[in-house]
């Protein structure tokens, strides 16, 4: 059983491995060999302690880097954006401004200063926990359950090859994909995370994918690599936790799984039909808790 000195040596190798390589690749294989465990539980030990999953931790640290960069040195924006491993000058245009609130142009000529992300040390966090600091929240207690039905749609979707949950699709496909997503005015709703049928999956691509639903008659420009397919009508259960702290944004999404996973939809004249659509998650958001769907039929 890990102690929490094990937990601690894990993490801080992990936070050496991303510092290290800034500006070059990390995948959570590379993160695994760095904690010295499988890449799953290494993924679940890094939000554990540092409240972030690791790619978002990366993410912020390559943009508190490139604000060093574009204040320190006279360089173009799109070489400090490639330079962090940014796969264009649009997406780390996108990402700087959702970070700081205004794009590195304008950090750069001065308009205001930002708050770079500079993470606690996971002694400073061991220290923390032992006052008292970062109390565990309690399960949830309730889960509010609807039925919604769902028109057919078109679903712009980016697929990865062989990612089965949120973790190895980052490390396959990037990590600003969601970003491209919310720029597409026409969407239905906002982005999700989907696990897609065998029915809706190519052969060779991944399970779990991220995508946005648009209206079936739908005939916008495609970004680049992404997908367009047609998805049936059909009715939904959509599961949705209480509030949560943001940080502890895993524990709510486990006690909401395993309350679909006991769950008997038959109770209520239903029953699973997940071939008739994705599964999907939206991003975990602590004021409205976290929510999932999955496709049901009448009994």
């Amino acid at each position: 059983m890990l102690t929490e000195w094990d937990k601690i040596k894990a993490v801080e190798r992990m936070q050496r491995h991303i510092e290290d390589r800034l500006g070059e690749q990390v995948t959570l294989q590379s993160l695994a060999r760095a904690a010295r465990y499988s890449p799953w539980h290494a993924a679940r030990l890094f939000k554990e302690l540092t409240g972030l999953p690791p790619f978002e931790y990366l993410r912020r640290r390559r943009l508190a880097a490139a604000v060093e960069r574009l204040r320190d040195a006279p360089v173009r924006v799109v070489d400090v954006a490639f330079d962090f491993e940014f796969a264009s000058h649009e997406g780390f245009t996108r990402a700087f401004a959702r970070e700081f609130g205004m794009t590195p142009q304008q950090f750069r000529q001065g308009q205001a200063g930002v708050a770079p992300f500079l993470p606690l040390s996971m002694r400073e966090l061991f220290r923390r926990r032992q006052q008292g600091d970062t109390p565990m929240q309690e399960k949830p207690k309730t889960v509010f359950v609807q039925a919604v039905d769902r028109p057919a749609r078109k679903l712009v979707v980016k697929r990865g090859r062989a990612a089965t949950h949120y973790f190895e699709y980052c490390e396959e496909v990037g990590c600003e994909v969601w970003e491209q997503l919310e720029a597409i005015k026409e969407a239905l709703q906002e982005p999700l995370g989907m696990w897609l049928p065998p029915n809706l999956r190519p052969a060779g691509t991944s399970e779990y994918v991220q995508g946005v639903e648009v209206p079936i008659d739908w005939s916008g420009e495609l970004p680049e690599g992404f997908e367009l397919a047609e998805l049936p009508a059909c009715k939904m259960l959509v599961f949705q936790g209480p509030p949560f702290k943001d940080e502890e944004f895993e524990e709510a999404i486990n006690s909401l799984w395993d309350v679909m996973k006991s769950y008997k939809p038959e109770t209520y004249g239903f029953k699973w039909a997940d071939e008739d659509g994705p599964r999907f998650q939206l991003r975990p958001v602590g004021y409205r808790g976290y929510i999932e769907g999955r496709p049901v039929r009448s009994v």
